[in-house]
């Protein structure tokens, strides 16, 4: 694999590839399962300190080679075409500018090597590579003034400091035989956690590398994982974010500390400036170095079910101050503007997602970028203007700049539009209806393409994930998949969803199944009176807490012809100790020998012999945050119940999947079940059978 070969910021010229123009003369068509890897995920925007250019990175699935990569460009913020910062056939992200703006820096590995940071020099030449740390580089930020990065480092094992040590020696005539792997040998009480695996004392912490000497030196360590770090204005010391209570795998007491940049004692003397009881996360300096701006949460009890406030606390400690206590809304990403009398964040709210502005002080909120769209990352420039990845409802995110005093933001990049000048999209609406107990809810509906007003159609129901979350008003290519093939969508964000305050993300608490339950059946009511769900074609299907829904849903009703839980919980207490929500169990539902009671009750799996829906059951095999087994199980017991179901487990999977050829052979999946059960297809409900290699290639 080759990294890009050089810049060249005003010579190159770069057009996107687009599809031929007689493609682009063609009527619009309905949205396919093979749109969904021709669009290309943009994300993190970054601002160069001139203000005149913003980096950003663009993922592609590659469905024939069964891979994802994500490639770095930049554009002009006049506009104008983009040009490519890192070439085809190795993936690179995390883009930042050097404060001086000599250099592009990013994180790459290439030819089965370690992640490490990489510049490209802004007068041209070739990339090269910055960093060569054993265990690879996690994560890293500029000092103020570009002598310095800030790295996240794990802490190295034995085998790759040997890998490292032997790499530079010539390869033996005869290839060792590979060793047998040692056992995990575990003493941690959180000891799980997916995508990593088994949990070792490896933890990451802070390193300050020298840019021009190339050397590293520790600045933290210990039994806890150290991470956001931020500089100080004047560059002499670093915030970050860190549990670093007597046992951080029992609680999630993280605080925010300071530590000096030139530290030499590996953390010894720290101090903590955030007094809540936390978590604490996402420092930032203001600009005179005077004040943090943090996230809190301020109830530990309801860990994941707290509103995200955004507080103030002088940097070398005392009193916070949160601002965002009357505004009820989870917010993220602060950062300080550049005269430090307004704090920038995003929020999200009624499902969406805006940048807003308080002042450092506290005062009224106002939304420098608000409407019904989903910010997401941003960069914030000396000037105040804001670099923004941004979808709406009927695009996938780009690139937008709000400028200084500009009242609206202006796209900049139109990476997915000769894509989308060839298809037509489902209407959505934000509908709002009332639940059973007259609390009223909100959630987005998707009409089939070409939809007749009064017509009862065939409609899926589909509970998201969490349960903290929310649809928002972003692109999704499933809902207007379904749309496209003549189904009614509903995404509902019942309670237990985030953007509605905290009363309402708390009211299932320990009490799974129940109000959401209402909730999602009360849209499915409302489309009935609307006259758009046929009540005689309905189905139902979410992954994660969505699966957990359905599970929870067709154990309750019957009204559903099909069902498609993927990645559910069935027996909870079953997976105390196999999953990765060991405190979220112990603070939400106590230790299951204490409270049996409570434990069964959010168990789909003792309302098993309720279900009598055909059910399709999914999930990963190294699946270790929702594993497979919770569908293991209630496709055991509904196999043995003799009701008809089917269980597809995929192979090397997490629990977001990551293959392309897995995530069309899944979508696949999903419609000849509906198509079957819910409209009455004569094609199988099973497709036929690919020949699916894994993200491995074999």
């Amino acid at each position: 694999m080759k990294l890009a070969s050089r810049l060249a910021f005003a010579l190159f010229f770069f057009v996107l590839p687009t599809v031929a123009q007689d493609q682009m003369q063609k009527a619009p068509r309905a949205i396919t399962i093979d749109d969904f890897f021709q669009i290309r995920d943009v994300s993190q925007p970054e601002l160069s300190p001139d203000g005149q250019w913003v980096a950003y990175a663009v993922r592609t699935r590659v469905l024939k080679e069964d891979k994802n990569e994500q490639r770095l460009w930049m554009i002009s913020t006049r506009g104008g075409d983009p040009l490519p910062l890192t070439a085809e056939g190795v993936s690179s992200g995390h883009a930042r500018w050097s404060p001086d703006g000599k250099y592009i820096s990013f994180l790459s590995a290439r030819d089965g090597g370690k992640s490490q940071v990489w510049l490209l020099d802004r007068r041209g030449g070739e990339a090269v590579r910055l960093t060569d740390i054993a265990q690879g580089v996690d994560d890293f930020e500029w000092s103020p003034d570009s002598t310095r990065l800030v790295l996240i480092l794990r802490d190295p094992k034995p085998e790759e400091l040997e890998a490292a040590k032997n790499k530079e020696k010539p390869a033996p005539a005869t290839p060792p035989k590979p060793k047998t792997p040692p056992p995990f040998v575990i003493d941690r009480l959180q000891f799980k956690r997916d995508t990593v695996g088994y949990l070792d004392r490896h933890r990451t912490h802070l390193y300050v590398f020298n840019v021009a000497a190339k050397t590293t030196t520790q600045v933290t360590s210990g039994d806890f994982d150290d991470n956001e770090p931020a500089w100080s204005p004047d560059g002499k010391s670093l915030a970050f974010s860190s549990n670093r209570s007597p046992d951080p795998d029992a609680n999630y007491e993280a605080h925010i500390w300071v530590v000096a940049a030139d530290n030499t004692d590996k953390g010894a003397h720290l101090t903590q400036v955030s007094p809540n009881p936390g978590p604490d996360s996402a420092p930032t300096w203001s600009p005179d170095g005077k004040w943090i701006a943090y996230v809190t949460e301020l109830d530990p009890h309801l860990f994941y079910y707290n509103t995200r406030h955004l507080a103030v606390v002088p940097s070398a400690g005392g009193a916070a101050n949160v601002l965002t206590r009357a505004f009820d809304r989870s917010i993220h990403r602060p950062r300080f503007s550049n005269d430090g009398k307004f704090i920038y964040f995003t929020a999200e709210d009624d499902g969406t997602q805006n940048l807003c502005r308080i002042p450092a002080a506290g005062g009224e909120i106002t939304r420098p970028i608000g409407d019904r769209l989903v910010v997401g990352s941003y960069s914030l420039g000396k000037d105040d203007s804001v670099a923004a990845q941004i979808t709406t409802i009927d695009r996938p995110d780009e690139i937008f700049l709000l400028a200084k005093d500009a009242k609206e933001p202006t796209r900049l990049t139109k990476t997915n539009d000769a894509l989308f000048a060839q298809l037509r999209l489902a209407q959505a609406e934000y509908a709002h209806f009332k639940s059973k107990d007259g609390m009223t809810v909100a959630g987005y509906l998707y009409k089939p393409l070409d939809y007749t007003p009064g017509k009862k159609v065939p409609t899926l129901l589909n509970p998201h994930g969490g349960p903290v979350g929310q649809y928002t008003a972003s692109f999704y290519h499933l809902a207007q998949l379904y749309a496209a093939n003549g189904y009614a969508v509903l995404l509902p964000n019942p309670r237990g969803s985030s953007g509605y305050g905290q009363k309402f993300c708390a009211a299932i608490y320990a009490d799974w199944g129940n109000k959401d339950y209402q909730d999602d059946v009360a849209m499915v009511d409302y489309a009935v009176a609307q006259g758009i769900a046929d009540p005689d074609r309905l189905g139902v299907g979410g992954w994660s807490y969505g699966g957990i829904s359905t599970d929870f849903i067709i154990a309750q009703t019957k009204r559903f012809k099909a069902a498609i839980s993927g990645a559910g919980v069935a027996l909870v207490a079953s997976f105390y100790g196999h999953d990765h929500y060991q405190r979220d169990y112990e603070i939400e539902l106590g230790h299951p020998w204490d409270h049996k009671e409570v434990w069964d009750r959010i168990s789909p799996f003792y309302r098993v012999a309720d279900i009598t829906t055909p059910t399709l059951f999914m999930g990963g095999d190294i699946d270790w945050n929702v594993p497979v087994l919770g569908s293991e199980q209630m496709y055991q017991a509904m196999k043995t119940l003799g009701r008809t179901t089917e269980l597809v487990v995929y192979p090397g999977e997490y629990h977001g999947f990551t293959a392309p050829s897995h995530i069309k052979d899944r979508m696949e999946r999903f419609m000849a079940w509906y198509n079957h059960y819910v409209k009455g297809d004569s094609a199988p409900a099973t497709p036929t059978q690919p020949e699916i290699k894994t993200a491995g290639g074999e």
